[in-house]
């Protein structure tokens, strides 16, 4: 199963951009998306290191609401050495 992860762009060197979520940095390839090329400010979809889609500010936000949500209601897993 893949997972996307919404982030921000903060910077755009040629076909990479460095995105933020939440105080996390990562470098991401916006090849994928290159005939539609993002600008500063915009967010992402960003799956293995790729921005896979460029979604509105308002689904960013939906999308993290729904992953904490996700995280809310899943039990913690055991710790190691407990299985």
């Amino acid at each position: 199963m893949c997972l996307a992860i919404p982030m921000q762009i903060t910077a755009i060197d040629g076909l990479f951009a460095r995105c933020e979520a939440r105080g996390t940095f990562r470098d991401v390839s916006v090849f994928m998306i290159r005939d539609e090329l993002p600008q500063v400010g915009d967010h992402v979809m960003v799956s293995a290191g790729q921005a896979v889609r460029k979604v509105s500010e308002e689904d960013a936000r939906l999308s993290w609401e729904l992953y904490d949500q996700i995280l809310a209601e899943t039990p913690e897993p055991p710790a190691h050495g407990d299985l």
